[in-house]
């Protein structure tokens, strides 16, 4: 994927994740997200806070969650979640089509960033969401070959993953077939749409 593609695939996304949210009555904005700890209105505020980030600021945040990564999200997810919803939507029709990276990012970062964290705010909230198969695909290569920070190669060692709708597989051992947006969600954690995945391996996976 060129980077065109990837900035073209971003701003679409982002663009699908400001209409949803502009529809949202205000107690779903408090609806806990798939993420623990975080709300609807602390996980928008989080995807579209990376373009605002400058390194001083990251530095900031390296403190404040006292060097523990995930700490360090949550606790600058919830800083700027707690902001007014008029705020965090403007971020949205700001920077919604820029091309400005969080510090130390690269790849396909901001569009895994979008593709996983808008099914973390439409899941609880019972709306549905397509990813882009194309895209979810190459956010997937990325996770696969990047340890941090999912680890999914180490956690889903002994699987063969297979996308049922769009040309991807990794790994070895019993399948686990399903949409590449369910695959996503595997791999990056999220126990959300187990049920949508079959084969041989997929009852391991499940409670």
């Amino acid at each position: 994927m060129d980077g065109n593609e990837l900035w073209g695939h971003i701003h679409t996304e982002r663009a699908a994740l400001a209409s949803l949210l502009w529809r949202l009555p205000p107690e779903q904005w408090n609806v806990p997200s798939l993420c623990p700890g975080w709300r609807v209105r602390d996980v928008a505020a989080h995807i579209i806070s990376a373009p605002q980030t400058t390194p001083w600021g990251a530095a900031a945040a390296v403190m404040r969650g006292r060097a523990d990564f995930n700490r360090m999200v949550l606790i600058e997810a919830q800083r700027r979640g707690s902001r007014p919803v008029t705020e965090i939507l403007g971020d949205y029709r700001r920077l919604a089509t820029t091309r400005r990276r969080a510090p130390g990012t690269g790849g396909t970062t901001p569009l895994l960033d979008v593709l996983v964290h808008t099914q973390d705010i439409a899941i609880p909230l019972g709306l549905e969401h397509r990813m882009p198969v194309d895209a979810a695909a190459a956010c997937a290569d990325q996770v696969w070959r990047v340890a941090f920070p999912f680890n999914a190669r180490r956690r889903l060692a002994g699987f063969g993953l297979r996308a049922t709708d769009v040309d991807w597989q990794s790994g070895n051992g019993p399948a686990v077939e399903g949409p590449m947006e369910a695959l996503l969600l595997l791999l990056t954690g999220r126990r959300a749409w187990l049920s949508r995945l079959a084969g041989p391996g997929s009852a391991s996976l499940k409670p």
